[in-house]
């Protein structure tokens, strides 16, 4: 198993963030168990008892060493090195949501807004109102914005590795797209763009200092500000990339379709879009008033804009 997984991982076309990622899980949760067990020795049985060897506090990286195993099994039965798959645990490589995301308010969201460094500000709403992660901002550069036409177009996500920070493709195949923006930040982007980025067409929207100085900004340097924004809005809870959610539920509220969602927020499936559309506050209301509606003969149209407040 240790020698045919170093072998999978080293030859298979993965993203130098992904490469990483899985060659930590396979040393520390694969190779100490099954790494001197040869690959037609591998049960159901042994991989269940390998399972159960695995910190049941800690799901999510339970459920992405279990899918890595039967990826790598998989791919030896395509090798002609085993007949049949032993990973056989059902629902094994399925993770659940550790926290229930309870999205901004708008009010919340102009509040952090406000607490956070102006040459910041940006990143926060267009991870609000446009859907993009972490990466994709990072990625930006001035060419990617065009405020006549009122878009944002994402090209690349930045990354980090250790050592070093790699602009490369996005999430998923659906990642590279262009968001219309509200009009409303337009008058935000072109301050930011007239004061916060330089002039040449490859300057980045955001970097580690101002004005494009100090390369491509980490995640930790966004969180020097992000955490005591959203302490100042009474949202510590609240995770940056729960801005993203915030975006896609938002837009679902306008009466967005799911396709519509996907083309929004990168996502390549059905699924992964659903898992955006969280519950707005007070639109259950909203529905309940329209269903009585319904009840007395009368048709009452659910606004849009008030569900956002």
């Amino acid at each position: 198993m240790a020698q045919y997984g170093e072998e999978f991982l080293r030859t298979r076309p993965l993203k130098p963030r992904t490469r990483l990622e899985y060659q930590r899980v396979f040393d520390t949760k694969i190779v100490p168990t099954l790494g001197e067990v040869g690959l037609h020795r591998l049960t159901p049985a042994s991989v269940r008892a390998w399972y159960a060897t695995l910190d049941p506090a800690h799901p999510t990286r339970r459920a992405h060493a279990y899918s890595l195993l039967r990826t790598i099994c998989n791919a030896a039965i395509a090798d002609d090195l085993i007949s049949t798959n032993p990973c056989r645990i059902r629902g094994a490589g399925n993770t659940r949501a550790v926290r229930e995301v309870t999205i901004a308010t708008l009010p919340e969201l102009e509040a952090i807004v406000t607490a956070m460094p102006e040459r910041l500000r940006p990143m926060v709403l267009l991870a609000a109102w446009c859907g993009l992660r972490f990466g994709e901002l990072a990625g930006l550069t001035r060419a990617d914005l065009d405020l006549q036409a009122a878009t944002v177009t994402v090209r690349r996500a930045v990354v980090r590795l250790p050592g070093e920070f790699i602009a490369g493709d996005p999430k998923s195949a659906a990642g590279k797209r262009t968001v219309a923006i509200p009009p409303h930040l337009l008058d935000e982007l072109d301050w930011h763009l007239d004061h916060h980025v330089l002039a040449p067409d490859d300057s980045p929207m955001f970097s580690r200092y101002d004005a494009g100085y100090g390369g491509y900004i980490p995640l930790y340097s966004l969180h020097k500000a992000f955490w005591p924004a959203r302490e100042a809005a009474g949202r510590p809870d609240l995770h940056f990339h729960d801005l993203r959610h915030t975006g896609a539920t938002l837009a679902a509220a306008t009466g967005a379709t799911l396709a519509d969602l996907m083309a929004r927020i990168g996502h390549s499936t059905p699924a992964m879009a659903l898992r955006y559309q969280h519950a707005v506050h007070g639109r259950d209301q909203q529905i309940a008033a329209a269903l009585s509606g319904f009840a007395q003969g009368k048709v009452i149209a659910l606004n849009a804009r008030s569900v956002t407040g």
